[in-house]
């Protein structure tokens, strides 16, 4: 009788509080708090040459936008005028890191749309764009000279976003 009660209540009881409280747990996936992080200094393969690009290398800009995106995402193609209005000022360099994506839809991408970029480089398996703290495309990261993070950006580039990034370079 005694293991009937409980099995009846204080198990039913035991999984509901679980689901509950696991519920109400808010440990999302937010790399908001790289902001103020360095990156290390990365290794990526060229987009159109296989050339190898040092993140490290970049390091004689003022500022760095790093901006991943791919063929296949509608919401680069919504963000792609600013990085094409970005490109004009000279204090910001554009790295365009494309990811998992067929390196000829990524090359017709860009001639459709333009080449916002200074460098193109191509992150095939995703591993780059994990140790960045990338969890989608588009997403974009603005460094400075030194390569702390300044602005992280998820989703696509909002005219919010670019007046944003253009006080911060302007200052």
């Amino acid at each position: 009788m005694k293991i009937k009660i409980f099995t009846s209540f204080i198990i039913p009881a035991i999984i509901l509080s679980l689901f509950y409280f696991g519920l109400k747990n808010t440990n999302n996936y937010n790399t908001l708090n790289l902001v103020g992080n360095k990156i290390d200094n990365i290794e990526l393969n060229g987009l159109e040459n296989n050339k190898k690009i040092l993140i490290g290398n970049l390091l004689s800009n003022n500022y760095t936008l790093i901006n991943f995106w791919a063929s296949w995402c509608l919401p680069c193609r919504a963000e792609h005028k600013f990085l094409l209005s970005l490109k004009k000022d000279e204090d910001l360099k554009i790295l365009g890191i494309n990811f998992k994506d067929k390196k000829i839809n990524s090359i017709n991408f860009l001639e459709e749309l333009g080449d916002p970029y200074h460098f193109l480089a191509e992150d095939k398996s995703g591993k780059v764009s994990v140790k960045l703290g990338i969890y989608g495309v588009p997403e974009s990261i603005l460094v400075d000279k030194n390569f702390i993070i300044i602005k992280k950006i998820i989703g696509p580039i909002s005219n919010s976003d670019y007046n944003d990034i253009i006080k911060i370079i302007n200052n």
